[in-house]
Formats: structure tokens, C-alpha cells, sequence
């Protein structure tokens, strides 16, 4: 059942492992399916090197488990996946890491300002990279925690635990969106670095979402599309 995107998830997964996003056991992915509406998330326990499409877990919005191929369980924070997509009817992938910048600032239970331009466009909301407050991983209270971010942004942090982000896309734009929000959390780290603790500038939000694509470039009908 739904083979391709087994494929794609577990590709994803070992991608996040070897780019450094989440190390050993850590983090955890899923994709909804429009078609069914079933959910196809990583299992608990199965470390990325062993990890293959027939470890991927297929479940309902309820949390019936509908097929796995192996002895293996959904990981246990399908809770938290679940409650992303029943808030965000749009979202179609969610990537949970536990990349090292960004999990230090959630660790200090700091959110991370528009100090980038691009932020706006890859996380949405004001530019700003939220924290969820604190719960207990695996519980329904961690699950109800990230709701008022996600629904803000599409990515954010999670006190003393990582990285949530989602896409209207696919799993390969939510992937960015983590992989970016590690990258602006190292840019800030290292601003606070050289700056001697002082926060650095950032984009004020009258600035903030005017981008557009400039129209002294010349473009024909097709690429105009």
C-alpha cells in the first residue's frame, strides 16, 4: 500500500540522519496521503541505517494502525503528527528533528527573530521561529502544544526537544523547512557570538513579505506560468 511514498519517507529519514538534522533514533516524518487520508509515519526504534520502506507505518486519523510490514510500532509521537494535520487541513508532510542550533535555543526557550529575509518565505507567518512550551514528549499535552504555532507558522521550535515544521507540499519542502530553520538558528548563534551577546538586528515587519520576483527580468509566456 501506498509503495511510492514508503519510499520517499524512508529516503527523507536517512537524508535527515546523514545531513546531521537527527542522529541515531531521533525524529521522526510522516506524509498524509490525499487519496485515502491515511498517514504514513516512521516506526519507534529502528535506527536509519536499518530503516527500509517496509519499516513505514500506515495509520488513520484516528491512530488505527492500517498496514506495517515488519514487528515495528509508529513512533510515539504520532500523537503530535496527528494533531499538525487535524489543525492544518493543508499540510500534506511534517519533519520532527532534534538539530543542534536550533534545539539549544529551544532548550532556552528562545524563539529566533527575522534576522534573514528568506525566513518569511520558508516558515510563513511574521518571519519569527516560535517556541511550543514544554510537554512531556509522546503525550497528548505535547500534541495540543504546538497547535497555536503551527497555526501560525509552519515551523517552530519545541522547548527542550527540536524542530517541528510542515508543508502545504510535500515532504521534501518540509525537510527544507527544518534543514533551514537549523541553518538561521546557527546564523544566530553566531551573530550573538561575535556580537558579545547583543541581539543583532533584524527585519522589521513592514519589510517583511514585499518580495517579488523582479519584473526587469524578461520573461516569456511559458516560464511566466
Amino acid at each position: 500500500m501506498l509503495e511510492g511514498l514508503k519510499v520517499k519517507l524512508t529516503g527523507i529519514a536517512k537524508r535527515a540522519d546523514a545531513d546531521g538534522l537527527c542522529k541515531h533514533k531521533s525524529g521522526n516524518f510522516s506524509i498524509r496521503d490525499k487519496a485515502t487520508g491515511y498517514i504514513l509515519v516512521t516506526p519507534s526504534g529502528v535506527s536509519r541505517e536499518e530503516l527500509t520502506a517496509n519499516h513505514i507505518c500506515v495509520v488513520d486519523m484516528d491512530m488505527n494502525l492500517i498496514e506495517v510490514n515488519k514487528d515495528v510500532r509508529p513512533t510515539s509521537e504520532l500523537l503530535m503528527h496527528i494533531e499538525a494535520y487535524r489543525c492544518r487541513p493543508d499540510v500534506k508532510a511534517i519533519v520532527h528533528t532534534h538539530s543542534k542550533f536550533a534545539t539549544a535555543f529551544s532548550v532556552l526557550n528562545k524563539e529566533i527573530p527575522p534576522i534573514v529575509y528568506e525566513i518569511v518565505n520558508i516558515v510563513g507567518g511574521e518571519g519569527i521561529i516560535r517556541v511550543a512550551p514544554y510537554e512531556r514528549p509522546g503525550t497528548e499535552a505535547l500534541a495540543k502544544s504546538i497547535v497555536k504555532p503551527i497555526e501560525i507558522a509552519d515551523a517552530c521550535l519545541m522547548a527542550n526537544h527540536g524542530v517541528l515544521a510542515v508543508s502545504k507540499e510535500d515532504i521534501e519542502d518540509a525537510f527544507l523547512k527544518a534543514a533551514y530553520v537549523e541553518e538561521v538558528a546557527e546564523v544566530y548563534y553566531r551573530a550573538l557570538l561575535i556580537n558579545g551577546g547583543k541581539e543583532p538586528n533584524t527585519i522589521p515587519q513592514s519589510e517583511l513579505g514585499k518580495w517579488s520576483y523582479p519584473e526587469q527580468i524578461k520573461l516569456n509566456n511559458k516560464t511566466k506560468k
